[in-house]
């Protein structure tokens, strides 16, 4: 099916289902009960999930195919946001445009950063990504203000000089995106007794802009392009001696996870218009390493799980502050309600970076090859107590 074998075709097949349905899988308790704090089934969240793991999927082809560890790729997600916004102020506020420059712009500056960096190997060529992504921090903040607004960001005003489009609404307003008149952010809710599912139009798009570049990267994984790169990650130094040139196939790659990059750029600023340079920043390029590696760098489908767990964290139990905990334990005594809030509190709310860490920990640890590790370990097992339990049925005879 689309020219993929039998497992990969079940793997596409998992993601889209829990791709299209996660309004209602990530929405799995009663809106007024109190464990409705871990629901993550609205539209923001939602569409951070999907944006995000188009950024890790790219990722993972440089990162899990090459083993090369760029620190800078936060720049392509900056440079695809701005490009977007740029699209929207100029020409039109129909998304297809803005994201299309996104993924050239960002293809392209991935280019010239590639070019430069990959004549380095190891912690070097990490350092150089690093670096040129911190001078596109620094130029989109302080420089190059007149594109980049500085600090204060890129974003739409009444003024725009729209070509294709109207600079302000009947009502005065700015307009806002969509997808040839579909507004990205128009909500379907649907009430089933205390449950609320949301189904957003911006979060579909996203969706299927997702499902297209999981099948692109699950294609590339199985090409013989994909094999040069795990040859690259394997031993480079022997393929020079073979006199094979690995540098133009990691370029290739460098600016293939550079356009991913620049994709989920421009799909922020498609379902938000506003760019600024803390998309640039180290930690966002931190941040999407940490995905990948807590997902399972290489594989297919850890990168989008590595994704979708740490936004989780963000958002939900960031959220998470003392009354909601006093809520949770008021069936405690008084003293006892105090110790457990204190005891927990500093895992959660502004704390839940400490979560996230230790987690981060135990995975490294405990299932090296990330959350996939973990699903093959628990799968395995099932697979090897099921025949064990079925021979012991059959090689037991009832005593006479």
């Amino acid at each position: 099916m689309l020219g993929l074998n039998k497992k990969d075709t079940t793997l596409l097949i998992i993601v889209a289902a829990l791709t299209l349905l996660a309004p209602f899988i990530l929405n799995p308790f009663p809106a007024d009960s109190a464990l409705a704090q871990f629901n993550a089934g609205y539209p923001d969240l939602m569409q951070r999930f999907v944006i995000f793991g188009i950024f890790a999927i790219g990722f993972n082809i440089l990162f899990g195919l090459t083993g090369y560890l760029s620190f800078g790729h936060a720049a392509f997600l900056g440079v695809g946001s701005y490009s977007a916004v740029w699209m929207f102020k100029l020409l039109s506020m129909n998304v297809i445009p803005a994201i299309i420059l996104s993924v050239i712009v960002a293809g392209l500056f991935a280019l010239l950063i590639g070019f430069i960096s990959l004549r380095r190997s190891g912690i070097y060529f990490s350092i150089l990504t690093l670096a040129f992504a911190q001078m596109s921090f620094n130029l989109a903040y302080s420089v190059l203000t007149p594109i980049t607004n500085g600090e204060t960001g890129l974003q739409l005003t009444l003024n725009d000089p729209r070509i294709l489009g109207v600079s302000a609404t009947a009502d005065g307003s700015i307009p806002v995106t969509n997808l040839f008149g579909i507004e990205m952010r128009g909500t379907y809710e649907m009430v089933a007794g205390p449950w609320s599912f949301q189904f957003n139009t911006g979060y579909y798009l996203c969706a299927i802009i997702m499902l297209l570049a999981f099948y692109l990267a699950v294609r590339i994984f199985r090409s013989p392009f994909g094999m040069m790169l795990r040859a690259i990650k394997s031993n480079n130094t022997r393929m020079s001696y073979t006199g094979l040139n690995a540098r133009p196939y990691a370029l290739a790659a460098f600016v293939i996870s550079g356009m991913y990059a620049g994709l989920a750029g421009g799909l922020m600023a498609s379902m938000d218009p506003l760019a600024g340079a803390e998309r640039m920043q180290w930690t966002a390029s931190g941040e999407v390493v940490l995905m990948t590696i807590l997902g399972g760098a290489g594989t297919l489908i850890g990168p989008v799980l590595g994704a979708g767990f740490i936004k989780y964290f963000e958002n939900i139990f960031s959220k998470i502050n003392d009354n909601v905990l006093h809520s949770w334990f008021s069936f405690m005594p008084d003293g006892l309600e105090d110790a457990m809030v204190a005891l927990v509190y500093p895992f959660i709310g502004k704390g839940w970076h400490l979560t996230l860490g230790i987690l981060f920990m135990l995975v490294v640890i405990f299932l090296p090859g990330g959350l996939v590790e973990g699903g093959q370990r628990i799968m395995r097992a099932f697979k090897r107590r099921k025949p064990d339990e079925t021979s012991s049925e059959t090689t037991t005879e009832p005593a006479e």
